[in-house]
């Protein structure tokens, strides 16, 4: 089993970039997709993007769609989430997890959740 922990989270004015990491330990990283979520307070999780093993197929909510970038280095057992042009409404624990089965774009799909890494975007 793979264990996430995800840092890079920050206070950022809104406009501003961040770049999250999502550092893996385990040999089997590079089989499994991985996806982003965040959850705001008194909100529930939701989904941010994915991206597939092979790095050849990413999904993403369409509030981020053109602002925040999905990638992944197996090679350094890490994945990476760039987000550009940040909005205040993206202000939210983001989380990494691994896929599991069934749909990319649900939380039920996915296991081996990391602690989160906190967003804040002022306006």
């Amino acid at each position: 089993q793979v264990q996430l922990v995800e840092s890079g989270g920050g206070l950022v004015q809104a406009g501003g970039s961040l770049r999250l990491s999502c550092a893996a330990s385990g040999r089997t990283f590079s089989r499994y997709a991985l996806g982003w979520f965040r959850q705001a307070p008194g909100k529930e999780r939701e989904f941010v993007p994915a991206i597939t093993w092979s790095t050849s197929n990413t999904y993403y909510a369409d509030s981020v769609k053109g602002r925040f970038t999905i990638s992944r280095d197996n090679a350094k057992n890490t994945a990476y989430l760039q987000m550009n042009s940040l909005k205040p409404e993206d202000t939210a624990v983001y989380y990494c997890a691994a896929h599991i089965s069934g749909s990319v774009t649900t939380p039920r799909g996915f296991g081996s959740w990391g602690q989160g890494t906190q967003v804040t975007v002022s306006s």
